[in-house]
């Protein structure tokens, strides 16, 4: 059962959609109605997933670059008290997102003409990541067993967008940081039409030679690509 919504965050994000401490009152609710027994919870996995909206927000909302650690930490922090949560439910293995490298969307690479990552945003990511892997070690720690695990998306994007061919079997973008769809201007977005309906965006001709599909997610060949870099960690 998903209770996710696109465009929130671990809090409230420029999306007013629920944030995700009320998606887990949804699930608190779906249990309290016996919808799942007890062995279902113990026998279930949750993943919570984090794909870096609240800092989109940060952004959006005029944050400040002296501000940008301890908003990172503030993050971090109710993220683990909700995998605490949804632990205490029931729930006995909780798996999180690791950030993937925001500095390499094409919203970030496209000052450098889609041919580097921002390395500045990936070092605010990597800060993320470390501080999530350090509560998660202190997780299982207290919880004597390795309930809490990390789904790496930041390797795994890397090892795509870095693979020059020579990983047999895995896939090869020819330029991995350009999107597929673009608005035809920087005043327009994949999607964008003019109020005649005209289209203002442009689609390749090959989306599945396209690790992008628009500024901030993959085609679902570049998820394909990510989950066969994930398996040996599954």
């Amino acid at each position: 059962m998903n209770f996710a919504y696109g465009g929130t965050g671990v809090f409230s994000t420029l999306v007013p959609e629920p944030n995700m401490t009320t998606q887990i009152d949804f699930f608190q609710d779906i249990i309290h109605e016996k919808f799942y027994s007890g062995s279902d919870l113990h026998s279930s996995v949750a993943l919570v997933s984090v794909a870096g909206n609240d800092y989109s927000n940060y952004i959006a909302t005029n944050g400040t670059a002296q501000g940008w650690q301890p908003f990172i930490t503030k993050v971090v922090n109710q993220l683990v008290m909700n995998m605490k949560r949804i632990h205490g439910m029931g729930v006995k293995k909780v798996v999180v997102t690791a950030l993937q490298p925001l500095g390499c969307l094409p919203r970030s690479t496209f000052t450098s003409s889609f041919q580097q990552c921002n390395g500045t945003e990936n070092e605010l990511v990597s800060f993320h990541n470390l501080l999530l892997q350090q509560a998660v070690i202190k997780l299982n720690n207290d919880t004597k067993d390795s309930t809490f695990a990390i789904l790496d998306l930041y390797d795994a994007f890397m090892a795509v967008l870095k693979n020059k061919g020579e990983n047999p079997g895995s896939s090869k973008f020819e330029n991995p940081l350009k999107p597929c769809c673009a608005g035809i201007s920087t005043e327009y977005s994949c999607g964008s039409v003019d109020a005649n309906g005209t289209k203002k965006y442009a689609v390749c001709d090959d989306p599945e030679a396209a690790f992008f599909w628009d500024t901030v997610h993959p085609t679902q060949e570049g998820w394909r690509a990510v989950y066969s870099a994930l398996l040996q960690e599954l």
